[in-house]
C-alpha cells in the first residue's frame, strides 16, 4: 500500500496527468533523440553552413514536435477557481478547493485540489481525465460509482448526453476536426523537409505556407466550442469561465513560424534565387522560373550517363 500511495493495487485507478502523460513524454523523447543524432553529423559540416544547418534542424523539429505534442494535450481552454463547495453526495461536510476544468481535443480533465490538501481526514488532490468517445455517459456511471466528488461529477454531467446544456457535440467534434487537421498539418511539414533537401526550394516554402494554413484551421475549427450553447458552471459562490490556454497560444505561434519560413522562402527564391538554393546546399538552376526542368534535366543526365556506344563489329577498318 505504501508503493500505491494507500490505495489498494487491484482497484482501478483513473486518476491521469493533464500535462505531462505518457504519450507526451513519448513523443517527445523520440524527437529528442531524434535531434541529437542530426547534431551529431553538424562536426563534419564546415565553415559557416554549420550554424545555418543547427538553426534549420532545431526550428524544423520544434516545428514538428509541437504539431504532433498538440493532439495529446489537455490544455487548448481551461478553467480555474477557488470555491468552498461540498464535498460528497448525501452529506453537509463543505471543503475549501481549487478546481479546474481542462479541454483538450480528445477529451476533458477535472482537477480538484483541496486547500490545504488533507480535509476531512482524507487527501483532497483528483485529477480525473474523460475522453470522448461515442458518449461520455458510460464514463461519468463509472465515476458515480466510484464515488468521486460533488465537483467533478458536477462538471462531467454537463458533458454528457442527457445534459441539457448539450455541451458534448460541440466539443466532441471541434476537438476531432481540429485534431484531423492537425495531423494534416504534419504530413505538410513532413513534405516540406523532405523538398527543403532536394533542389526544390520554391515547392518546400509552399509546404511550409499549407503547413500554416492548417494550424491555422485547426485553430478555427476548435474554435467553434465558444459557439456551443451558453451553460453556467456555478459552484458554491463562484463560477467557471473557459478560456483559451497554452496549447492553443503555442499553436498560433507555430503557425505564424511556419508562415513567416514559408514567406520567406519564397520571397528570397523570386529575389535571389542563387543564394537560396546555396543556403539549402541545392544545385543552381539556369531557368529561375521552372525548378521542374531542372529535375528533369538532372535525370536525364544521370540517364545518358550510364550509356554507352559500342562500335558496331560490322564495321571495317582500313585495308
Amino acid at each position: 500500500m505504501s508503493f500505491y500511495d494507500d490505495i489498494y493495487p487491484f482497484f482501478q485507478r483513473q486518476r491521469t496527468s493533464f500535462i505531462f502523460s505518457g504519450r507526451l513524454i513519448t513523443v517527445i523523447l523520440v524527437f529528442v533523440v531524434l535531434a541529437l543524432t542530426l547534431l551529431i553529423i553538424l562536426p563534419g559540416i564546415r565553415g559557416k553552413s554549420r550554424f545555418f544547418w543547427m538553426v534549420r534542424i532545431l526550428i524544423s523539429l520544434f516545428i514538428g514536435v509541437v504539431i504532433v505534442v498538440l493532439n495529446f494535450t489537455c490544455d487548448w481552454a481551461e478553467a480555474r477557481m477557488t470555491t468552498v463547495a461540498t464535498y460528497k453526495s448525501f452529506s453537509n461536510a463543505v471543503v475549501n478547493a481549487d478546481i479546474g476544468l481542462h479541454v483538450g481535443l480528445s477529451g476533458i480533465n477535472i482537477t480538484l485540489r483541496g486547500n490545504p490538501v488533507v480535509q476531512l481526514n482524507e487527501t483532497i488532490n483528483y485529477n480525473e481525465m474523460f475522453s470522448w468517445h461515442d458518449t461520455m455517459d458510460e464514463e461519468y456511471e463509472e465515476a458515480l460509482l466510484r464515488g468521486l466528488p460533488d465537483p467533478i461529477l458536477y462538471i462531467a454531467e454537463k458533458f454528457t448526453l442527457n445534459s441539457p446544456c448539450g455541451l458534448f457535440f460541440q466539443y466532441k467534434y471541434s476537438g476531432r476536426y481540429a485534431s484531423a487537421i492537425l495531423w494534416t498539418a504534419f504530413c505538410c511539414w513532413v513534405l516540406a523537409n523532405i523538398l527543403f533537401s532536394m533542389p526544390v526550394v520554391l515547392y518546400a516554402g509552399y509546404m511550409m505556407l499549407a503547413t500554416s494554413a492548417c494550424l491555422f484551421t485547426s485553430m478555427a475549427s476548435f474554435s467553434t466550442i465558444r459557439k456551443a450553447s451558453q451553460c453556467v458552471f456555478s459552484i458554491g459562490t463562484n463560477s467557471l469561465v473557459t478560456e483559451y490556454s497554452h496549447s492553443f497560444w503555442l499553436a498560433l505561434a507555430t503557425a505564424l513560424l511556419c508562415a513567416v519560413i514559408g514567406t520567406l522562402v519564397v520571397v528570397f527564391y523570386f529575389l535571389t534565387p542563387e543564394k537560396l538554393k546555396e543556403a539549402f546546399s541545392a544545385g543552381v538552376d539556369t531557368d529561375d522560373d521552372d525548378e521542374s526542368s531542372f529535375i528533369e534535366g538532372y535525370f536525364n543526365t544521370a540517364f545518358l550517363d550510364g550509356i554507352t556506344v559500342t562500335p558496331s563489329s560490322s564495321s571495317k577498318g582500313p585495308v
